[in-house]
């Protein structure tokens, strides 16, 4: 179940107290009349089916409530209630199957903005993944990938393109690209004085039988990145996040950027181009799949829906 919790104007409570009373996917409706005082309006609290939650809220929006008031939606940990199991017995498909397409919206933009904290995860990501490639030890490549925060903007791609949603694409493009670039730049100075201390050198660079895979990308790097993108895209719409981590473990994009920073820094300049496209591969299978995925799912929960209304 999901919470809903509006803040309503006087002239659109009725409407939206006869709509939430209709949805046979909506219980546990309540409402306070002058419930807020800033701004004013009506406080207008229910519980949705996690399935149904997306054609109530496109509806609330249908209503201007979106402008004119707010939605508010969170999920509640646990929910003792009979009726509410007789709501989601009554709701099309599964609550884990359910999307919620403003949630997720909301959701990649927050965390597709380029802020001090995803630079910092990336930047760190980055020097992790270099120092596993120059001691040849993959336990700290995939420390890297867990580290790493580049599928969010990634997801906010993939989401521009298929919901369509195409101002949110820059963005979560200039994120991807700056963040990269900028963890490069912070990156490589740092290797090069490593290597002017006599820390690492360019044969430690370029030798790892472990790690050789980062610089030499092949069909099975574009494979892993389709389905990779698949399991993040369905992760992230589905609330599931165990999954997710597996997604940011399989994926060559920082561990290829914290090569490119490695060699950049140290003069290996023969792999650089390898790591680049690994890192392009790995990226655009990652849209690909990720963008299909969210139109196959646009598609399946738009008949769900259909077939709703018409049984109702």
């Amino acid at each position: 179940m999901l919470h809903l919790r509006l803040r309503v104007p006087d002239d659109l409570t009725e409407r939206v107290v006869s709509l939430l009373e209709r949805d046979h996917t909506v219980t546990n409706v309540a409402v306070l009349a002058d419930g807020f005082t800033k701004p004013a309006g009506a406080l207008v609290l229910a519980d949705v089916a996690r399935e149904g939650a997306n054609a109530v809220v496109t509806d609330l929006r249908r209503l201007g409530l979106h402008t004119r008031g707010s939605i508010s939606v969170t999920e509640p940990s646990t929910v003792l209630s009979d009726e509410v199991g007789r709501v989601e017995r009554a709701a099309p498909g599964l609550p884990d199957d359910g999307v919620v397409w403003d949630v997720v919206e909301s959701k990649l933009r927050a965390d597709s903005r380029l802020s001090w904290a995803f630079m910092a995860f990336l930047t760190l990501a980055t020097l992790i993944a270099g120092a596993g490639r120059l001691l040849d030890q993959p336990i700290l490549i995939i420390g890297a990938m867990v580290v790493g925060p580049e599928f969010a903007p990634v997801a906010a791609i993939c989401l521009a393109l298929a919901r369509p949603r195409l101002s949110l694409l820059p963005q979560a493009t200039r994120t991807l690209v700056l963040g990269f670039l900028i963890a490069v730049a912070v990156a490589t100075p740092l290797w090069w004085l490593a290597g002017l201390g006599g820390a690492v050198s360019a044969a430690d660079a370029r030798t790892g039988p472990q790690t050789d895979f980062i610089v030499h990308p092949d069909m099975w790097s574009f494979v892993i990145a389709l389905l990779a993108g698949v399991a993040g895209v369905i992760s992230l719409t589905t609330e599931k996040s165990g999954p997710l981590v597996g997604v940011f473990i399989s994926v060559t994009t920082v561990p290829a950027v914290g090569t490119i920073a490695l060699c950049l820094g140290t003069g290996v300049w023969s792999e650089v181009g390898g790591a680049l496209v690994q890192l392009t591969v790995n990226l655009a299978g990652l849209v690909l799949a990720g963008t299909l995925t969210l139109l196959v799912q646009r598609l399946v929960w738009a008949r769900v829906h259909s077939r709703k209304a018409r049984a109702f």
